[in-house]
């Protein structure tokens, strides 16, 4: 597979929508995101324009999406990564006391996984991360579902950490999310 990896541009909300939907139409679906496919297609046309605006190349800098673009202009997978500061308010989690980024919202189509596009998307995400001006980013930070072993495994694999940090899934009673993070290199 022969992919380019970018940041999206504002006027793709539309492809991002899509993405977006077929992510939460996945079967790990429950244990991979905060949100539902009912929720998601409800929202109009307005919210997927300010929310890729918002995270797209030449945005504000408080977000960034990137896409798995094949030759044919489709979208294979995808990967948002937020900025949170000290002084941010919390969005999920523990409140960041370094400057730092979130991934979230990573999805690769069934037909692409296995091909290495998780590791470009990623790879894509955390250059991103150490490239932000002053403040310097001093880590990278992602939750995932205590159930979630595959990408569990992955985001081990990728260098990243667990802290044994842990936050309640929002309306479950039982079940947790764990923190996992990649520390800035020396150097970078």
């Amino acid at each position: 597979m022969d992919h380019l990896i970018r940041a999206i541009r504002a006027d793709e909300w539309a492809k991002a929508r899509e993405i977006r939907l077929a992510a939460l139409r996945d079967p790990v679906a429950g244990i991979a995101f905060l949100d539902t496919y009912e929720n998601a297609v409800e929202r109009p046309d307005s919210f997927w324009r300010e929310r890729t605006e918002g995270a797209a190349e030449g945005g504000s800098g408080g977000a960034r999406q990137f896409v798995a673009e094949a030759p044919d202009g489709s979208w294979a997978g995808t990967i948002s990564v937020l900025v949170e500061r000290p002084s941010d308010e919390v969005r999920f989690g523990e409140a960041a006391t370094v400057d730092q980024t979130h991934i979230v919202a990573v999805y690769v189509r069934p037909e692409a996984r296995g091909t290495g596009l998780t590791e470009e998307l990623f790879r894509a995400g955390v250059e991103w991360s150490w490239s932000l001006p002053e403040p310097l980013i001093r880590r990278v930070r992602l939750y995932v579902h205590e159930d979630n072993a595959r990408a569990a495994a992955f985001y081990r694999r990728f260098g990243f950490v667990a802290t044994g940090e842990r936050v309640a899934v929002p309306g479950s009673e039982t079940a947790s999310e764990l923190e996992y993070e990649l520390r800035r290199p020396a150097g970078v």
